[in-house]
């Protein structure tokens, strides 16, 4: 067998339609906790349609532009509740246990996709370009000549920075989410400890 037909045939059988998009779910899936989830990858949307709108006009645009500003502040406001729901889902998640049966590489894909969402605000507020933000790129530049990764990243240059924040780094998220999302569907929502407790009697 070769390997593409194998892996069509485990992708077919790990990824259907139910598992895609299921018509039904878990009653316990109506808590507000299973919801930080939709609402985290909903703010990032926002996030992804603003950041876009702002890069194809240019770093400077909303400086002059009203509408500029105004789709600055929707960028702006998107990314904080971005972190505030993903903060509440990660935390939400953690107490659940939700790396419980077989589900410990999801909660990885969402501890990495975390992180990396850290590295894209702190190289988005250093696009800025006024001047808390010109300061604290200085700052960072010696924190990182103390780390020894300044010949890794330049953070005085705009253009890398930049560059990391529109390109690099939104990439590296996406590829992240999309796979935590896949194995989401792929291994279900991971039940409460007392639901799953009680299933377990059941079955005995």
């Amino acid at each position: 067998m070769n390997w593409t037909k194998q892996v069509r045939g485990t992708l077919s059988e790990q990824l259907t339609w139910d598992n895609l998009l299921p018509s039904e779910q878990p009653v316990y899936v109506s808590s507000l906790v299973y919801s930080f989830g939709i609402f985290t990858l909903s703010s990032l949307i926002f996030v992804i349609v603003s950041g876009i709108v702002l890069a194809s006009k240019g770093p400077t645009w909303y400086q002059v532009s009203s509408l500029g500003e105004f789709v600055r502040s929707v960028h702006y406001w998107s990314v904080q509740a971005f972190f505030f729901f993903m903060t509440m889902h990660l935390v939400g998640q953690f107490f659940m246990g939700a790396w419980r049966k077989g589900r410990a590489f999801t909660w990885v894909l969402g501890a990495l996709s975390f992180g990396i969402s850290v590295i894209a605000a702190f190289t988005g507020y250093l696009s800025r370009g006024d001047f808390f933000s010109q300061w604290n790129q200085v700052q960072s530049k010696d924190a990182f000549n103390g780390a020894g990764l300044d010949g890794f990243l330049n953070i005085l240059n705009n253009g890398q920075v930049y560059g990391l924040h529109i390109v690099v780094i939104p990439a590296v998220l996406l590829i992240l989410v999309g796979w935590h999302l896949i194995e989401v569907r792929r291994n279900g929502v991971v039940p409460p400890y007392e639901v799953e407790s009680k299933q377990g009697a059941g079955r005995k």
